[in-house]
């Protein structure tokens, strides 16, 4: 009995220990300096499905209390991520250009507006951006609430199809909301996995169009390299950080030339 007294005083300790602020702050910070993606265990990047995603998924999602133990264990798992990224893994063999959309002020707009009125928006919305997705000869992915993904075998036509899919909303208005389409552009080697892609690229893609403004279209280096200069202006983003998108991407906003 003395000795189980002795353990669970220990592992009290320790549990203390490892949910101290002191010692989370540190974790936390091990992690930022570790190679790979610093957010890893979210949606987005865990999106591959495989068993480490899983692991990782799981792991950040135990949240009864904070503890040093678990940012360590997925600093473990993005150290493996970032080795498996940089060796090929994660991606596949055809080079394409992932885009992604989404309404600006859809949801605060919606909570309001009622389901009716959204369902209205969502259906003119969905009609126009996948209408433009085909005639640029584009693959709808999939549809993400008021937001696709789609990906294309040509780089150009992706863009080309986010600045027609928003200059065609201009005209759409539904109890007092014009639609504000935002977008991002990535040009990579995703996985194909039944009639989805995963992989890093599908992330990155996903954290450029978040860093989107209202009616912008923003496409990483790779994807601007492939653009007619003479059919785009581009102006690059000076300050774009985004968990797991590489710390020296460059981004551009980009819009036709009149």
């Amino acid at each position: 009995m003395r000795e189980d007294a002795r353990l669970s005083r220990l592992l009290e300790r320790a549990r203390g220990i490892d949910s101290a602020p002191r010692t989370l702050k540190l974790a936390r910070a091990a992690r930022e300096l570790l190679p790979g993606d610093s957010g890893h265990g979210d949606a987005l990047s865990t999106a591959r499905g495989g068993p480490t995603d899983i692991a990782a998924r799981r792991l950040a999602e135990v949240r009864e209390r904070p503890s040093a133990a678990r940012e360590l264990g997925l600093g473990l798992m993005q150290v493996y991520q970032a080795l498996s990224e940089a060796q090929g893994r994660g991606r596949g063999e055809l080079e394409l250009a992932i885009l992604f959309t989404d309404l600006v002020g859809f949801s605060d707009w919606a909570l309001e507006a009622g389901d009716a009125a959204a369902l209205d928006l969502l259906r003119q919305v969905g009609d126009t951006v996948e209408r433009e997705i085909s005639d640029h000869g584009g693959e709808v992915v999939k549809r993400l609430g008021d937001g696709h993904m789609a990906a294309f075998a040509d780089p150009a036509a992706a863009v080309e199809t986010a600045c027609a899919a928003r200059a065609r909303l201009d005209g759409v208005e539904v109890a007092g909301y014009r639609p504000a389409l935002r977008a991002g552009v990535h040009l990579g080697r995703p996985r194909k996995l039944g009639g989805d892609y995963l992989g890093v690229d599908v992330n990155i893609a996903a954290r450029v169009a978040e860093a989107a403004s209202e009616d912008e279209v923003l496409v990483s280096a790779p994807v601007l390299e492939r653009l007619d200069p003479d059919g785009f202006e581009a102006r690059r983003r000076r300050r774009f950080r985004a968990k797991g998108a590489p710390r020296d991407l460059q981004v551009y906003s980009v819009r036709p030339r009149r």
